[in-house]
């Protein structure tokens, strides 16, 4: 993946990157989540403070996970975990400020360029009702599962976004 990828003027961040995570990443990346979660697991009656942030611990993985630089500062996360079918999506979460003006729609591109690349597929999954089952949508994944709290969602290699997105 490019360092210091250009984003089209007018959006939130100017310049970003992914870099490498490291294991003193994981308190960010922790709290993070619990910010960007709360609404969506307040509305389903899950959220737990504590819970929350351990899970993210629980399962943090450097070597798979990505941390999102936004003109220069922490933006958020993502993680590209190998799967005996292909890969899973997860962690993917940008700080609130930078939420809705592109930039986790490019981050999403140059991943799944990179998977398309591979002839992988991604799965992925979402809280019922969160608004990033729109954009996963827009990217190629359609709904593959779901049940009261989770949804599960697939995008095959190749496959075609909404908005005809390209990397």
């Amino acid at each position: 993946m490019d360092d210091n990828q250009a984003m089209d003027v007018g959006t939130a961040a100017r310049e970003w990157s992914l870099r490498p995570a490291e294991a003193a990443d994981v308190e960010a990346i922790a709290e993070l989540r619990a910010v960007v979660m709360r609404p969506d697991l307040e509305r389903l009656g899950r959220f737990d403070e504590h819970r929350v942030r351990q899970r993210l611990r629980d399962g943090f993985s450097p070597p798979h996970t990505s941390v999102i630089v936004a003109d220069g500062a922490f933006a958020g996360s993502v993680a590209l975990r190998p799967a005996e079918d292909g890969h899973w999506l997860e962690h993917f979460y940008l700080d609130p400020g930078l939420q809705g003006r592109g930039l986790g729609s490019a981050v999403l591109r140059t991943l799944l360029h990179e998977t398309d690349t591979h002839g992988t597929p991604v799965r992925l999954n979402v809280l019922q009702g969160s608004p990033a089952q729109r954009l996963y949508a827009r990217h190629g994944f359609t709904v593959e599962t779901q049940d009261p709290v989770d949804v599960f969602m697939l995008r095959r290699p190749g496959a075609s976004s909404s908005r005809g997105e390209t990397p």
